[in-house]
């Protein structure tokens, strides 16, 4: 039996390897921000709909769409974010509010305009291992990812809504280097953190290359939409369970581990 799906930031990473796993023999709508890829979400299969999560218009707009097509949808999986980076000193308040934009707000408008159509259905939400604690230098991407799974959660309890986190570890996607060139300015104007910066970025796209195989991740993701009764929470990958383990320690611990691994990790930088 066919099952409707609605899957953002589809073009590319996880959203598009869940795409193609589904695309066969379900109903798909897919989210793109760019018109280039219109024709390749029609050839694998999709209903493309064009959706900006900086944009609030844009979210309504393709709820609408949605609307006009379909009666129902059996799950919604949120996919779409960004990567705000830099060092909390320096970065403006509005990188900050841009990240909390399309990271969590732009997902709880469309999740609620979706809602009469999300009858017994489930949200799949991608979160990250980010959101167990702090990872400098990356900290409104893990607060971002924090909020998402608070508020998705208070929801499920609150209506009755099947919500899924599901907290990845470090995964090879154009993510990493998308975040690269979107704080190219905090990056480069970051005087005192040179060396910080240095490996920030060369550990961006290390990550991009190395980062665990997205076909892996997304076999995982519909594995899980396919069960009636869900976790509330999956964590993915060596390094997402050893957060969720570090999660656990007194903050204390946790700031003297963080600072310690910095120290070592930049130390050979040039």
């Amino acid at each position: 039996m066919k099952k409707t799906y609605v899957i953002t930031g589809a073009t590319s990473g996880i959203g598009n390897a869940v795409l193609k796993k589904l695309a066969k023999d379900n109903i798909i709508f897919a989210g793109y921000r760019n018109e280039k890829y219109v024709d390749e979400l029609e050839k694998i299969g999709a209903i493309p709909f064009y959706i900006d999560m900086e944009k609030k218009d844009s979210i309504s707009k393709a709820c609408a769409f949605i609307k006009s097509k379909t009666e129902k949808i059996d799950t919604l999986v949120n996919v779409a974010g960004c990567v705000v980076a830099g060092v909390m000193e320096n970065l403006s308040v509005d990188k900050i509010r841009k990240q909390f934009e399309v990271n969590t707000f732009s997902h709880i408008d469309f999740t609620q305009r979706l809602l009469p159509l999300l009858n017994n259905g489930k949200v799949i939400n991608i979160s990250s291992m980010a959101s167990f604690g702090i990872f400098p230098f990356v900290a409104p991407y893990c607060a971002s990812k924090r909020a998402l799974d608070i508020l998705f959660n208070a929801m499920a309890v609150e209506s009755g809504l099947k919500v899924v986190s599901v907290k990845p570890g470090v995964i090879a996607t154009p993510l990493w280097e998308k975040s690269v060139e979107l704080n190219k300015d905090e990056i480069t104007n970051c005087t005192g953190y040179d060396k910080e910066m240095k490996y920030l970025v060369s550990n961006a796209r290390k990550n991009g290359k190395e980062g665990l195989n997205v076909e892996k991740v997304a076999d995982i993701i519909v594995k899980i939409d396919g069960l009636d009764n869900p976790k509330p929470s999956y964590t993915i990958g060596f390094d997402a369970k050893a957060a969720e383990f570090m999660s656990k320690l007194p903050q204390s611990l946790i700031n003297v581990l963080i600072k310690q691994g910095i120290k070592s990790k930049i130390s050979s930088v040039k």
